[in-house]
């Protein structure tokens, strides 16, 4: 029962569209209608500017934190990591948006932080030390989502953790198939 109540709860605080409900309050608009039609920080930001983005980005974040932190008041071995999974599918394939959503890296590194904040402060800064230096987000977030399940394994987390960073770093490379196809191309957009 815990496990079924933690699994649905965290799907939906994962699947509230942050990004979609800042844009369409803002200026009524569907962002999965702009750019790249992701509800997430970085299509916020080509509709609203950088401070929006990063206001997107927190708030991700925290709802991928939040579930987490509760799973693991209750229990520290699977239950965490359950929580975790179903935040970011929630993020990616909401139900308050007919299942479509974000790419989840904002959430991921949200559950991840959660989960471990050392390994979590590290890919955090490995995603904005290659998003500032390529001036690509979407090459930050594999770079970083990839090197997930090393850098827990680094900080000697447990090993739910570590296989939750490796099965979910592959889910958001996947996310990100296109951005990989375009870059290869040179053709993906940059930040600034």
């Amino acid at each position: 029962m815990e496990l079924i109540i933690t699994i649905l709860a965290a799907y939906l605080i994962g699947s509230i569209p942050t990004g979609y409900i800042i844009v369409k309050l803002a200026q009524g608009e569907d962002i999965r209608r702009i750019g790249s039609g992701s509800t997430g920080a970085t299509n916020v930001k080509r509709v609203m500017g950088k401070k929006w983005f990063f206001i997107t980005l927190l708030l991700d974040a925290a709802k991928g934190a939040l579930p987490v932190v509760l799973a693991a008041l209750v229990n520290e071995g699977w239950l965490p990591v359950a929580a975790a999974v179903a935040v970011i599918l929630g993020h990616s394939k909401s139900i308050f948006l007919n299942f479509t959503g974000g790419k989840s890296v904002a959430s991921g590194v949200g559950t991840i932080l959660a989960l471990n904040w050392q390994a979590g402060l590290v890919i955090a800064a490995v995603f904005a030390s290659i998003t500032w230096v390529s001036r690509y987000v979407s090459l930050g977030s594999v770079i970083a989502l990839g090197l997930s399940p090393l850098i827990m394994y680094l900080f000697k987390a447990p090993t739910p953790y570590i296989v939750y960073c490796g099965a979910g770093a592959l889910y958001i490379i996947w996310l990100h198939r296109e951005n990989i196809k375009r870059l290869l191309k040179g053709t993906e957009s940059k930040v600034r």
